[in-house]
C-alpha cells in the first residue's frame, strides 16, 4: 500500500465509502444527509489541512487521513487528523498505515503532539487502533454523541506526543 497526497481527481474513490460511513451514523458527528459538494470541501479542500489516500498497487483508494493543526495561536503545536477507511477494506492495515503516516508526518512537521477531539467511545476498532499506536485517553464527554445503534455515549479525547 501506498500513502500520498491526495488529488481532486481521488474525491470520486473517497465518497463512496465517505457517504456510507456517515449515513451510517455511528463515527463522524456529520449530518448523515451531507452533500457531496459540502463533504467534498470539509473533507478534500480545507486548508491548511494535509490530505492523503491509502491506494493499493492498482491505484484503488483504501482510506483516507485529513491532517491539520488542532488550534491557533498558541495551541498551533497540537495536530489533528481525521480517518475515514472503506468498510470494504477493513482489516487490512489501512486504518494503522494512515495513524502511522499521520504520526509520522506531523512529527516531521514539528508538532509536539496529536489530539483527537472526538472518538465515539463505541468505536471500539478505532479506539483499540489508536491505543495500541500510543495515544491515550485522557477524557471522555459523556453522551456527546448519539449513535443509532447504542444511543447517548461519549466521545473519547485521545492524545499522543509524537
Amino acid at each position: 500500500m501506498e500513502i500520498r497526497e491526495a488529488t481532486r481527481a481521488d474525491w470520486s474513490a473517497i465518497w463512496p465509502f465517505f457517504q456510507q460511513i456517515i449515513k451510517a451514523g455511528e463515527t463522524y458527528a456529520y449530518d448523515p444527509e451531507m452533500s457531496e459538494e459540502t463533504a467534498r470541501g470539509r473533507w478534500l479542500l480545507p486548508a491548511p489541512a494535509h490530505v492523503v489516500v491509502a491506494v493499493d498497487p492498482d491505484g484503488g483508494v483504501l482510506g483516507t487521513a485529513n491532517i491539520y493543526g488542532n488550534r491557533e495561536g498558541n495551541g498551533a503545536h497540537v495536530a489533528s487528523a481525521s480517518f475515514m477507511v472503506d468498510p470494504a477494506r477493513h482489516g487490512h492495515g489501512t486504518g494503522r498505515a494512515l495513524g502511522q503516516y499521520v504520526i509520522d508526518w506531523s512529527r516531521a512537521q514539528g508538532f509536539r503532539s496529536i489530539t483527537f477531539n472526538a472518538v465515539v467511545e463505541t468505536n471500539t476498532r478505532a479506539v483499540g487502533l489508536w491505543k495500541s499506536l500510543g495515544f491515550e485517553v485522557v477524557g471522555t464527554v459523556p453522551e456527546a454523541f448519539h449513535s443509532p445503534a447504542h444511543g447517548y455515549v461519549g466521545l473519547h479525547v485521545m492524545n499522543r506526543f509524537v
